[in-house]
């Protein structure tokens, strides 16, 4: 399956960036409990070796795992997108920072917090446009309009 044979590089080889792609397979995938797993193993190895770009983007990835539709985990996704974020916003990685925000904005119009999950979303749309990200502002303005 595609989701292993990217997360396994997670416990193997050289931690990196590629280890974020794990979080664009999690959707695919029906193995959370795999995909929890070997995310929880890389975040132990990031973390090892004092990698805190990738133990946050794995913590956001943790983040999305709970928050999926087949393990639906509201305070786990929460505390991990918290963690995520704090760890972004002290190493000045906006983009992450704002991909924590979309998180966020999309767990709470799950849970039916509107008001919260607006400010979320409009907070990331901010951060898209500032930094040009139209791939993912287009995600979130289409977020936005589920919201209504």
């Amino acid at each position: 399956m595609v989701i292993l044979g990217r997360a396994s590089r997670i416990t193997r080889g050289r931690v990196s960036r590629r280890r974020s792609r794990l979080r664009g397979s999690i959707p695919k995938s029906m193995r959370i409990v795999d995909a929890t797993r070997i995310a929880q193993d890389g975040l132990a190895v990031a973390r090892q070796r004092g990698e805190r770009g990738v133990e946050g983007q794995i913590l956001r990835t943790l983040g999305e795992i709970a928050a999926h539709r087949n393990c639906f985990d509201v305070d786990t996704a929460e505390a991990y997108y918290r963690q995520a974020h704090s760890l972004a916003d002290a190493l000045g990685m906006r983009p992450l920072v704002a991909h924590c925000h979309f998180g966020f904005g999309k767990l709470f119009r799950r849970i039916g917090k509107q008001k919260q999950a607006r400010e979320h979303l409009t907070t990331t749309a901010t951060l898209y446009r500032k930094m040009d990200m139209t791939f993912w502002l287009e995600e979130v303005e289409a977020e936005m309009r589920e919201l209504g």
